[in-house]
């Protein structure tokens, strides 16, 4: 491990995975820690970890962003001491900005084919499961149910969003801190971690909270849920189609 990016969803986060992944580090993201680690961060959600759960699962990661990671920087500069910490804020480093765009964040997550995923397929319902221990762990709530709406509690999702960067500032090395905005570009991001700046534009990610949206289209893990969805939707026609049959069957032989 080598960054660790300690910023909370919607600070720029999927834009600064972006750059360090284009600076040639491999980064584990919301998705990939879902992905290849739900078993073992449930765990840790549930039951607790320690530095040997953390080195073993991040021992060939060069970068962690997003949830859950970012909400457990210090267990994990624990377990990887020579770690740098990136701090991401909005450009405003406003709490109410942070906000406004994380409950649209929410919304956006009741788009009707993603819910539909999470409820109906196996690993969409793991995912499911794998966000609700999250909004368990880091905002004190269940966001989440299997068929309902999306559900927040403002007050302690700006309580958790306060005290997490508070936490931050003031404990983490201040020699291996970095607090970032987006807008600042390569310059001091590539500085801080001693790489040339590249000659491409600085990254601009998840705009107006589409991440959900283009997730759907183009990323792998989705395509295959979406694949799950598609074949139990086959098996559902199937099975009302042979009941429909019978009945048909049966009504017919009766008169």
């Amino acid at each position: 491990m080598k960054i660790i990016c300690s910023g909370f969803p919607k600070t720029g986060t999927k834009t600064l995975a972006c750059a360090l992944g284009a600076l040639g580090y491999n980064v584990y993201d919301f998705i990939e820690n879902f992905w290849y680690l739900d078993k073992e961060w449930n765990e840790i959600f549930n039951r607790g970890g320690n530095v040997s759960h953390f080195k073993r699962m991040f021992e060939n990661v060069d970068v962690v962003c997003d949830l859950p990671a970012c909400f457990f920087w210090e267990e994990l500069h624990e377990a990887f001491p020579d770690a740098k910490i990136i701090l991401a804020y909005r450009e405003s480093g406003d709490e109410d900005d942070w906000w406004r765009s994380m409950r649209n964040q929410m919304m956006k997550v009741d788009n009707f084919l993603f819910r539909l995923i999470l409820a109906a397929t196996p690993t969409g319902y793991r995912m499911l499961q794998f966000m609700r221990n999250i909004g368990r762990v880091v905002f004190g709530q269940l966001p989440m149910s299997r068929w309902g709406p999306v559900t927040y509690n403002e007050t302690l999702m700006r309580k958790s969003f306060r005290r997490h960067y508070n936490h931050v500032i003031q404990n983490a090395p201040r020699d291996k801190l970095l607090i970032y905005k987006a807008s600042q570009g390569w310059e001091p991001l590539c500085e801080f971690l001693g790489h040339p700046v590249p000659s491409a534009p600085y990254p601009h990610k998840n705009v107006r909270g589409d991440v959900i949206e283009v997730a759907l289209q183009s990323h792998p893990f989705m395509r295959e849920m979406k694949f799950e969805l598609a074949v139990v939707a086959s098996l559902v026609v199937v099975v009302i189609g042979s009941v429909s049959t019978w009945a048909v069957y049966k009504c017919w032989h009766w008169w």
